[in-house]
């Protein structure tokens, strides 16, 4: 099963490369997307230059993510689609290779979460670490659904949750040793700050707080993986659809 790896960016010329020199080294990923959201940082300019192999797509201006995800998913030619933050650290090429081959391997399940399991222990309090993690595998035809819901900027994946949750999809996370850059280390504190408060007012008025609840108390479980170095295992989901 090949995927095609989506990744949407705004200003990101100084963290986009150490994404893209893992990604290009995964051997089940058959095509790189990258959607400019109105960069003004040269970034596309710069993977034009650099990454002949990266397709690009280009907005004119910033529009948010959820905008930029909904331009480029015309573009992908694979059923499976991992969905990439173009500012992490510390990315780990076995782990993205075991994610694409457990989908493979688990027919049923409809999505992996990749987990951040490395965030501050107040990110995985609330479990931003998994309800907010934009590195996720999703098949095409369920994203295309998705981005038919009005959203905007921060939303995304909050609405992709609750598509899951609302048509009942199997859903599993799995772990990702990669960090994403906070907002507050590429704006300061006070900017950062600000933009980290209106990220989550905009995600609880979108979803609601009942649903929001609903995500934080009941939302996926872990998929244990051969690929993961411990003993396989199927959930009782798994062992009923495949039964």
């Amino acid at each position: 099963m090949k995927a095609t790896c989506l990744i949407p960016f705004y200003n990101e010329r100084e963290r986009i490369a150490q994404v893209l020199e893992v990604i290009c080294r995964v051997k089940n990923i058959g095509q790189i997307l990258c959607v400019d959201d109105g960069s003004s940082d040269g970034t596309a300019e710069y993977l034009e230059a650099v990454w002949p192999q990266v397709e690009l797509v280009r907005l004119p201006e910033n529009q948010g993510k959820a905008a930029a995800i909904r331009h480029g998913l015309p573009a992908v030619k694979n059923d499976l689609i991992l969905l990439m933050d173009a500012d992490l650290q510390d990315l780990r090429q076995e782990e993205i290779e075991a994610a694409i081959t457990a989908m493979d391997d688990h027919r049923a399940i409809d999505m992996i979460i990749l987990r951040r399991i490395n965030s501050p222990w107040f990110v995985r309090w609330y479990r931003s670490d998994i309800l907010l993690s934009g590195e996720r595998l999703i098949k095409k035809t369920d994203l295309e659904q998705v981005m038919k819901q009005r959203m905007k900027r921060y939303q995304l994946e909050v609405a992709i949750n609750r598509y899951m949750l609302k048509h009942k999809k199997i859903v599993r996370w799995m772990p990702w040793s990669a960090m994403n850059t906070y907002k507050v280390d590429k704006l300061g504190i006070l900017d950062g700050s600000k933009k980290e408060f209106k990220m989550y007012v905009e995600i609880v008025s979108f979803v609601g707080f009942s649903h929001m609840m609903l995500q934080l108390t009941s939302f996926t479980k872990k998929l244990r993986h051969k690929h993961e170095g411990k003993p396989a295992y199927k959930t009782r989901a798994l062992q009923s659809l495949e039964s």
